[in-house]
Formats: C-alpha cells, sequence, structure tokens
C-alpha cells in the first residue's frame, strides 16, 4: 500500500493513464441526453472508441510515441472531442435562453459534464502538443516548451518529465481558476489553449450553472 502512494518517477509516460481518460470522456458523451450531441447518439462515441482503439495499435511497443500514424490519430480524436463538447455547451446555452422549455436538473447535469469532458480534452492536448508531444520529450529535451513545470527549477530534478497526470492537473487548475497556477505557458499556442479552456470553463460555471439554479429555484 505504501509503494502504491510513493511518488514513483517514470521512466515512460503510463499509457494506461491516458487510456482511462479517454474512456472517461467516451462514458461521459454515452450518458449526455441526446438533445445535447452532436449527430446520432451513439455514433460520435463509436467513432471516438474506434479512434481510441486504432490509437492503441498505432502507438509503438517501446512507448516512444513517434509514429505519424499515431499522432494523426490522436489529433483526430482530441478534435472530435472538443467540437461536440463544444456543440453540448450551445445547446445547453441555446436551451437557457428559451423561456419555459429549460429543465434546471438536466441542465445542471450537463453543465457537470461539459465541465469535465473540458478538462479531460485540455489535458491530452497539453499533453499530445507540449515539446514536440510525449515521443519528443522522452527522446530528448525539447529546445522549445510549451509548459514550464516547477519542477523543471529545482536543483536535483533536473530528470524530471511530466506525464498525463501533471497535464490533467494543469488543466484542472486552469479550468477552476481561469488562469495558470504553478505551470506557466511559455508558447502562443499554449496561452491560447488555455484562454479557449478558461473561456468555456467560465461559460459552464457562471452563465451554464448560474441560470439552472435559478430554474431549480
Amino acid at each position: 500500500m505504501l509503494t502504491m502512494l510513493r511518488n514513483r518517477r517514470h521512466k515512460r509516460d503510463p499509457v494506461w493513464h491516458v487510456e482511462l481518460m479517454v474512456l472517461a470522456v467516451i462514458v461521459l458523451q454515452v450518458v449526455l441526453p441526446d438533445r445535447f450531441v452532436l449527430g446520432e447518439h451513439r455514433l460520435l462515441p463509436i467513432l471516438e472508441a474506434v479512434l481510441a482503439l486504432l490509437l492503441l495499435t498505432t502507438t509503438p511497443k517501446e512507448r516512444v510515441f513517434r509514429s505519424l500514424a499515431r499522432r494523426l490519430n490522436a489529433v483526430l480524436l482530441l478534435a472530435a472531442i472538443g467540437l461536440s463538447n463544444i456543440y453540448a455547451l450551445l445547446r445547453v446555452v441555446d436551451q437557457l435562453l428559451q423561456r419555459g422549455n429549460a429543465n434546471g436538473r438536466e441542465l445542471i447535469l450537463a453543465a457537470v459534464n461539459i465541465y469535465c469532458t473540458n478538462i479531460i480534452v485540455f489535458a491530452l492536448l497539453y499533453w499530445e502538443m507540449d515539446g514536440g508531444g510525449p515521443g519528443h520529450r522522452h527522446v530528448s529535451e525539447p529546445a522549445e516548451r510549451d509548459f514550464l513545470f516547477p519542477q523543471q527549477n529545482v536543483t536535483g530534478l533536473e530528470k524530471w518529465h511530466a506525464t498525463s497526470i501533471d497535464y490533467l492537473y494543469v488543466s484542472s487548475t486552469n479550468a477552476t481558476a481561469f488562469s495558470p497556477t504553478d505551470t506557466m505557458p511559455l508558447s502562443r499556442r499554449a496561452k491560447m489553449l488555455m484562454l479557449m479552456q478558461s473561456i468555456v470553463s467560465l461559460m459552464v460555471m457562471v452563465l451554464v450553472a448560474g441560470r439552472a439554479v435559478n430554474i431549480l429555484n
């Protein structure tokens, strides 16, 4: 038990962490009410599940994540999840603007669903983007990084590298605080992605959740 709780340094980024996050997103989209889903309810989650399975087959066995096919597959998967989540948010906002037709309980559950999906999809985006992707980060130190983690400025932790869990934490804090906390964005693309994530989170937490609570009252 104590071994499981120990803060270990992974030589390679554990793939199963990412697999669990993708599975969680697919489950969230399956339980989302039909009127907030882009297209047929089951079609998009099935497509995402197929892309997730292909991601496993296109990821090299040595876990260096450098194959072009895997990279394109990951981009398609994240694009499908991100677009469907934006569509769900727009549908929820549209429901809020229609007086008398909004179901407060359903809207709150949908808002929580969108918020959680937003955290996971941006965590995967940060993980896939930073320094050229996980494959390049583990083979050699990237010439340009998109994020600066506090451990990278600590003496004795020169060999430390971020895993998908670290990017999940960055995404969670940015979605909650609407700004970076301990990890700083360095590149313009990282700053723009964090800005987009903050806007989505702000819309969900302030507009959607607040209005839905009023409907319940």
